[in-house]
């Protein structure tokens, strides 16, 4: 061995911690690196109904394509078509009553108009919410976020989406906190996916109860258009749900790097959904679940 290449007597002795100290720090910094920054302790809903395949049909705001959305109708058809989460969308009433209804205002899917924020849970109830899809559902009302999760307890998962105009910068007494005191006064805690637009909703969420799982929507209208995992980080969210559309490389190599679990919205069509599925997310909004039922079936075929 050539003498030049190892240290001898005394000198050598001293060095030797030293340089395996800085070994050490030296692999570490390496490891730490090479390896993603971010916990991946992440909190997703249990389902009740789940196949074990890793992948979550979700029925976007109900089986809409067969019934007026985001009334019990809806959902009740979404439980009979196999769905294994239905996603609604949550408001306050003017008495400050979470109920389930995506649109500010009433005209396109009541008989109402006006913003919904407006009217009490007493007078919401007197709307129509069905006939606007067909007469068959004449007298169908806008449901509580409670009569949802009567109804869903025991059954099926809930994606509860907070809709930005319900969103404050109050921690204390808001939609989120009623939300959750809801979901877990029904016992629903390990069976619900808060999502929003809007980010404050999120952190919200997670400050008062960080057990609960959350997910960023994907808004585009945001300035600095971050990454999954930036926002998910930023946060402290447990998904990432977006449009099949936002949906970029950039975004999906994002998402497979750290392990977010990622949703997306809302696809009807049978190629789509078979892409999506090719591609690893974990679960598809759809308006058509015994649509998305059959293509997962013959995918895993």
């Amino acid at each position: 061995m050539n003498s030049r290449s190892i240290c001898s007597g005394r000198s050598a002795n001293r060095l030797r911690p030293f340089s395996l100290l800085l070994f050490i720090v030296f692999s570490a910094t390496v490891q730490a690196l090479a390896q993603p920054t971010m916990s991946q302790d992440r909190h997703l809903p249990s389902l009740y109904n789940d196949d074990g395949d890793g992948f979550t049909i979700i029925a976007h705001r109900g089986a809409s394509a067969y019934y007026p959305e985001n009334t019990m109708a809806a959902f009740r058809g979404a439980v009979a078509m196999d769905a294994e989460m239905i996603e609604l969308d949550v408001l306050l009433s003017k008495d400050g009553v979470p109920v389930v209804f995506h649109d500010a205002h009433l005209e396109d899917h009541t008989n109402g108009s006006g913003k919904v924020s407006d009217y009490s849970l007493e007078k919401l109830k007197e709307l129509d919410a069905g006939s606007w899809f067909d007469k068959r559902f004449a007298g169908e009302q806008i449901p509580t976020l409670e009569e949802v999760l009567q109804f869903a307890s025991g059954t099926i998962a809930l994606n509860i989406e907070i809709k930005t105009e319900a969103v404050t910068n109050e921690l204390r007494g808001g939609v989120e906190e009623k939300s959750l005191a809801l979901v877990q006064k029904y016992d629903m805690t390990n069976h619900v996916l808060f999502s929003s637009f809007d980010y404050r909703a999120v952190a919200h969420l997670k400050e008062l109860a960080p057990e609960i799982s959350a997910a960023v929507l994907y808004n585009n209208r945001w300035p600095n258009h971050k990454l999954p995992h930036e926002l998910i980080n930023e946060y402290g969210a447990d998904a990432f749900n977006c449009s099949y559309r936002e949906l970029t490389k950039k975004r999906l190599t994002s998402l497979r790097k750290y392990d977010i679990p990622s949703f997306i919205y809302t696809v009807d069509r049978k190629p789509r959904m078979r892409k999506l599925i090719a591609a690893g997310v974990n679960g598809i909004f759809t308006n058509k679940p015994d649509l998305l039922r059959k293509v997962v079936e013959d995918y895993h075929r």
